[in-house]
């Protein structure tokens, strides 16, 4: 099961009490529950007092799915070799590798599946069926039917991004299979059945309503989920979730929980994003999607008024890679893209995700905020590459080593108005904080605790940029932030490099 930990909303209230008041009696608007509304959008007659029916008939199409794995364990020296307790309390007694070899060992995961055609092609998650680690291999996928007959599967296709794979089993006759609704038609509030096996317990139902549509829950370019309080567990992942006419508007998929267990919280895969991919799998072929080549930021409140922006009016390129599409297109660090050809970046609909459904090769018009000012480029989108690759190049966390240097380079006083104090970035100081040394700026040197920088930023950072101006002293440090301060901006908008990871743009509030 995937957890989801880190979760964004926002809840945008305005008034209009006052105009409410001076209208006519007549045509105020009246109270959401009035008896008459509500009866009109109660559940329409002949809706189930019971899903029994239901599921009766859904059930035979669920599976179990689980795996066979050998992994491979980097075994601990004897720390006894060479004494007389070699044998005593040596690693074959606790079996383990003779002498610290590495052993191989058996390992399962356990999940859940839908058929989806008769001739016997499985739905489920790809985490489901991929190993467990990067020293397992799985050597076998097998898939249990309600009535207790196992088959082996064959992996069909996988596609890591949205977490789906494909599975076929060959079975006598023709077997129960379920179909894709049309989750599009999906509302919060709708009634939904979740079937699956949770904790390998065999198929259990539950149900909820529907939370959330278009939940971005920080997953990538296939971030778009429904949210539902149906139970949903360890083991229910690749499990359908279905409407109450019976169709799969989602797949099973994450859960939010610090403990492992169901607070009713849990994600599905719309199946309007889940039927073209595993359409493609079916095929034979792989998943497409585009790609800019760029690191984002979502605009949040602090960066928005930093930049002098409405709230969630799009996102934020944090980097642009050499030599990529954004890059050719003339796309910088800095800029806010509002739009991709036509439709508006928001929350819902994030900058991966809308440039994720342009096909690789076709043009993706940006409409974007440089400088304060609007404009646009138009970019030719690359093919996404694999996710592996793409996590592989965010870098790693550096550490907060920092040198007692008395480099000269004391701060300019406006700046102490943010509660950091900088001093130039020498070959020296960056070899000690770990940045990579093509990385140009000002390295901060002391943090006061108490400002709001002192909740964001770290001595070692690496300040390399002043609302979008180049930082290479204390002094442009200080320029920008009275820049800032001039036009009657709360926050100043810092480009921050800590250790080998990517620059990232950090909202300071102004004291």
């Amino acid at each position: 099961m995937r957890y989801a930990y880190a979760l964004t909303g926002a809840l945008l209230l305005g008034g209009t009490a006052a105009s409410l008041m001076l209208q006519n009696p007549a045509t105020a608007q009246s109270a959401q529950n009035e008896p008459g509304a509500i009866a009109a959008a109660a559940p329409r007659a002949g809706a189930p007092m019971s899903f029994a029916d239901m599921v009766a008939k859904l059930q035979p199409a669920v599976v179990n799915i689980s795996t066979d794995q050998k992994v491979t364990v980097q075994a601990q020296a004897n720390p006894f070799a060479g004494t007389p307790f070699a044998e005593l309390f040596g690693q074959q007694q606790r079996g383990q590798g003779q002498n610290g070899a590495p052993i191989t060992r058996e390992a399962q995961s356990l999940g859940s599946g839908f058929i989806i055609s008769p001739d016997g092609y499985v739905v489920t998650n790809n985490h489901v069926v991929a190993p467990g680690n990067a020293r397992a291999t799985v050597e076998a996928i097998r898939v249990t039917l309600p009535d207790r007959k196992e088959y082996v599967a064959k992996l069909i296709g996988r596609d890591t991004a949205s977490d789906l794979a494909l599975l076929k089993i060959s079975a006598p006759g023709p077997l129960p299979y379920v179909k894709f609704g049309d989750s599009a038609r999906a509302r919060v509030g709708d009634w939904v059945v979740a079937i699956g096996n949770p904790f390998g317990l065999g198929g259990t139902v539950t149900a909820g309503i529907i939370s959330a549509v278009h939940r971005v829950t920080g997953q990538g370019a296939n971030d778009r989920f429904i949210q539902t309080d149906a139970s949903i567990n360890q083991g229910n992942s690749g499990g359908p979730m279905f409407d109450l006419n019976g169709n799969v508007i989602g797949i099973n998929s994450q859960i939010f929980s610090q403990s492992g267990g169901n607070i009713g919280i849990g994600f599905a895969i719309p199946a309007e994003e889940a039927k073209p991919i595993i359409d493609t799998l079916m095929k034979g072929r792989a998943v497409e999607r585009g790609y800019l080549g760029v690191g984002i930021q979502p605009l949040s409140d602090d960066i928005a008024a930093a930049l002098g922006l409405p709230k969630n009016s799009g996102e934020i390129i944090g980097r642009v890679e050499p030599a990529g599409p954004a890059a050719k297109a003339g796309l910088r660090a800095g800029d806010v893209v509002t739009r991709v050809n036509g439709t508006p970046v928001t929350p819902d609909n994030t900058l991966s995700y809308l440039v994720a459904n342009v096909a690789p090769g076709g043009a993706a018009k940006l409409d974007l905020v440089r400088d304060g000012r609007p404009t646009s480029v138009t970019a030719t989108v690359a093919k996404r590459p694999p996710e592996e690759q793409l996590a592989a190049a965010t870098g790693t966390d550096g550490d907060d080593a920092f040198p007692d240097d008395d480099t000269p380079g004391a701060v300019a006083p406006a700046a102490n108005s943010i509660g950091v104090t900088v001093q130039p970035l020498t070959p020296a100081i960056a070899r000690s904080i770990g940045v990579d040394s093509t990385v140009q700026g000002v390295v901060i040197a002391s943090v006061d605790a108490s400002s709001d920088a002192g909740q964001k930023l770290r001595r070692g950072d690496v300040i390399v940029s002043v609302n979008s101006v180049p930082a290479r002293t204390a002094a442009d440090v200080a320029r920008g932030v009275a820049a800032a301060k001039a036009a009657n901006r709360p926050q100043v908008l810092l480009s921050v490099v800590r250790g080998r990871n990517p620059a990232a743009f950090i909202a300071v509030k102004i004291k």
